[in-house]
């Protein structure tokens, strides 16, 4: 008869993933929509933010609701000549 072992399955532990959570669409949506800083880049590019003022708005707070902390951390670098996102940046 043939010797053979058994086994014990492991126990399978979830990965902790390291990066944070990507930026909410609610979040890029509010500062293209509210933004009140621009700052010209090179090419043709703009950097898009919310300032603190613009934050403490009414129509902002609404459309922001819990996400309004991590708005003021994100700026959206735009294309003007093609109307369109190249980097949605978050500090830390």
């Amino acid at each position: 008869m043939a010797s053979y072992r058994r086994f014990k399955p492991r126990t399978i532990r979830p990965i902790e993933d390291p990066r944070p959570a990507p930026t909410p669409a609610a979040v890029v949506d509010a500062v293209l929509r509210f933004h009140d800083e621009e700052q010209e880049q090179s090419s043709g590019f703009t950097l898009l933010r919310l300032s603190a003022k613009r934050l403490r708005q009414r129509e902002v707070k609404a459309a922001l609701g819990k996400d309004a902390a991590r708005a003021a951390r994100v700026s959206i670098l735009w294309n003007e000549r093609e109307s369109e996102i190249i980097r949605v940046l978050e500090a830390a």
